[in-house]
């Protein structure tokens, strides 16, 4: 498995009680770290093709959940000054709206068809992030279904090309969840956590937060190579 980091959102902020916020001078520090160590950020699209190649040493993903609008405002231009790329999972149904289903979280924008449309022109992946944003292990088949063809065919309509990824809300994915979104169609889905059902279609990531230095992510890169052996 190759080494992909998750993150949510770069802004700055003063509460941030899920976690999912990482201020944008800390994200500076951190891709300057990736970058000193001879690390280069790409998008999953690149990083599962050049691992398929046998030429991804040196190369790690970077994704970033849920859309939020700061990906373009803050996240892009940092990682074009690095010449890093990344894949944003976005949800369908909640294009130009608001992270509703953190209730009690900080309120943020989510980007809007343009802003879709504006990050993949400079390069980064759009992928699926479901249609909308509700967790598929507890759905019906009609809902799952729903949830992960529907979210394709939106975004394909809104950028005129293929998405072939999925990445799974909250990390919840059961065999059935997998099955569905390699059903639907998508090349490669990512999670969160290590699993027996690890693969192509639910793809571990490595949480990375506002605590993490030189020091921690040094740590979780390590762990990951006693893990998977890269």
């Amino acid at each position: 498995m190759p080494l992909v980091l998750m993150y949510h959102s770069v802004e700055r902020y003063d509460s941030d009680p899920y976690r999912v916020t990482v201020s944008p001078g800390r994200f500076a520090r951190q891709l300057g770290w990736l970058a000193r160590h001879g690390l280069t950020g790409v998008s999953m699209r690149e990083l599962l093709r050049r691992h398929a190649e046998g030429t991804a040493r040196g190369l790690v993903g970077l994704t970033f959940d849920d859309g939020y609008d700061d990906f373009l405002g803050e996240v892009v231009p940092l990682l074009l000054k690095h010449r890093f790329t990344a894949t944003v999972f976005v949800v369908s149904e909640l294009l130009g709206g608001h992270n509703g289903w953190d209730a009690g979280g900080p309120r943020k924008r989510l980007m809007d068809e343009d802003g879709v449309r504006r990050a993949a022109s400079l390069g980064m992946e759009i992928g699926s992030h479901s249609a909308g944003h509700r967790s598929l292990a507890g759905l019906s088949e009609a809902e799952l279904r729903h949830e992960v063809t529907a979210s394709k065919a939106t975004l394909e309509r809104v950028l005129g090309d293929e998405v072939s990824g999925f990445c799974y809300p909250y990390g919840h994915a059961t065999a059935r969840e997998v099955s569905a979104v390699r059903a639907a169609g998508y090349g490669y889905a990512c999670a969160i956590w290590r699993s027996p059902l690890n693969g192509r279609h639910l793809l571990p990531r490595t949480y990375v937060g506002e605590r993490d230095g030189g020091l921690r992510l040094s740590v979780k890169r390590a762990r990951h190579r006693v893990r998977w052996g890269r």
